[in-house]
């Protein structure tokens, strides 16, 4: 069985002054920094996703400072890269092919969006025959609304979280994980 550390959208765009920021990105991208460095040092696979928006779109447009990969999580020379164009990481991208060409059977997630990116990507890894899990504090979502309701973003983020552990991952912190 291969591992496989799958970082998903953390780009500056989700950042302070970043065109769609997010509740407490800095935590999270710092929390996956450190499963990256433990996945790089283990010599395990690593796969970095960016999302790339048609030109004109107001966040992760090409060509701008926004759709860059944040510092903190850059991908070092020899680094997969996946660029995607949909919420879901698997969409129209090589990414399947290359964890199958990897023998890759376990999938550890992290990203931004909680509710949309990361919940996409997760739902088709398990649908794919991937033993998922999504680490909850290397992960960040902002607050949305709904029907004139306000909903916070930890309110947004646990339901998500718990709505995956039900069927399709097991969700764990980076220090439990990185313990086990």
């Amino acid at each position: 069985m291969s591992k496989a550390l799958i970082i998903i959208d953390v780009q500056n765009d989700y950042f302070e002054n970043g065109a769609m920021e997010l509740v407490n990105p800095i935590p999270a991208s710092e929390n996956t920094k450190k499963l990256l460095e433990h996945f790089r040092k283990e010599n395990l696979t690593v796969v970095h996703v960016q999302h790339v928006s048609p030109e004109g779109a107001p966040f992760f447009a090409p060509g701008t400072r926004g759709v860059e990969i944040h510092d903190n999580v850059k991908p070092l020379e020899g680094e997969k890269v996946i660029t995607k164009h949909y919420p879901n990481s698997f969409r129209d991208t090589d990414l399947l092919a290359y964890l199958k060409e990897n023998d890759v059977t376990e999938l550890v997630i992290t990203g931004m969006m909680t509710h949309m990116c990361v919940d996409a990507g997760t739902r088709a890894a398990f649908d794919f025959g991937f033993d998922c899990t999504v680490i909850s504090d290397a992960c960040a979502t902002r607050d949305l609304e709904i029907n004139g309701q306000h909903v916070k973003a930890a309110d947004v983020h646990h339901a998500f979280l718990a709505a995956l552990t039900f069927f399709y991952a097991k969700i764990q912190d980076t220090e439990e994980y990185l313990s086990a």
